[in-house]
């Protein structure tokens, strides 16, 4: 019967907890040197399907694949943050309209 050990998981690592290079180089090793993902997954210490979206973005960023490269979904990702600070302006302006254009009528 298997029993119930004591050690505390380990803590969940957070999304893009990596940083730019070192996944570059991690993605490297597999492209450019020919090695295979499982070999350098377990050198380095990174679950293999976390390496294939690694390599997939890779490949988009050096033009071999198509997708949203790197810096076109950063981008994307201001823009959108632009989108919706705008909308919430335009929103208090249309409140704020209401509000004067209700005031002045008294």
């Amino acid at each position: 019967m298997p029993t119930v050990t004591q050690d505390k998981p380990e803590p969940v690592r957070r999304r893009g907890q990596y940083p730019k290079e070192y996944r570059r180089d991690v993605c490297a090793l597999v492209l450019d040197q020919k090695r295979s993902v499982a070999n350098v997954a377990k050198e380095v210490g990174v679950a293999e399907q976390t390496i294939y979206l690694w390599l997939r973005q890779e490949r988009i960023d050096r033009g071999e694949q198509q997708g949203l490269s790197t810096s076109e979904r950063e981008e994307l990702s201001a823009l959108r943050k632009e989108n919706r600070r705008l909308k919430e302006e335009r929103d208090l302006l249309k409140k704020w309209t209401t509000f004067w254009i209700r005031e002045s009528d008294r």
